[in-house]
């Protein structure tokens, strides 16, 4: 009995946080990536500009992920690029064409185009004489 209300005040404050995480959702967000975010439950750990459970969409474009890179990442996290946040889960119900629209929004929020390919970060630029 005792498992079964623990489970019933779980379920009941799961759905609470999943309530007020869309709640809150950010008026800075547009409305196809809210949709899209509030969808797939990426808006209960990011959040555009403010680090929440996860790390920051625009910090995440300040890695210089190409779009591929950061379709991957949704279905294949990595932990080691983010130290000091928890993992995140895999999420693999994500179909690639939304992802690949999270992808493109979440770089577009670095104000510069994201890279073709290779690897995760970009190299530092040097002065110009």
């Amino acid at each position: 009995m005792k498992k079964f209300v623990g489970f019933l005040i779980a379920s009941a404050s799961l759905a609470l946080a999943s309530i007020d995480a869309n709640a809150q959702a950010p008026s800075d967000i547009p409305e196809e990536m809210n949709t899209l975010m509030t969808k797939y439950t990426c808006i209960a750990c990011h959040r555009p500009n403010q680090r929440l459970v996860g790390p920051a969409y625009a910090d995440v474009a300040k890695k210089k992920y190409s779009n591929e890179e950061i379709v991957n990442l949704i279905y294949n996290p990595i932990p080691a690029h983010w130290p000091g946040y928890p993992p995140m889960a895999s999420m693999k119900q994500v179909p690639k064409e939304d992802a690949m629209k999270l992808a493109v929004w979440i770089n577009s929020l670095d104000g510069s185009p994201a890279k073709k390919g290779g690897a995760g970060k970009a190299k530092p630029k040097g002065k110009k004489a």
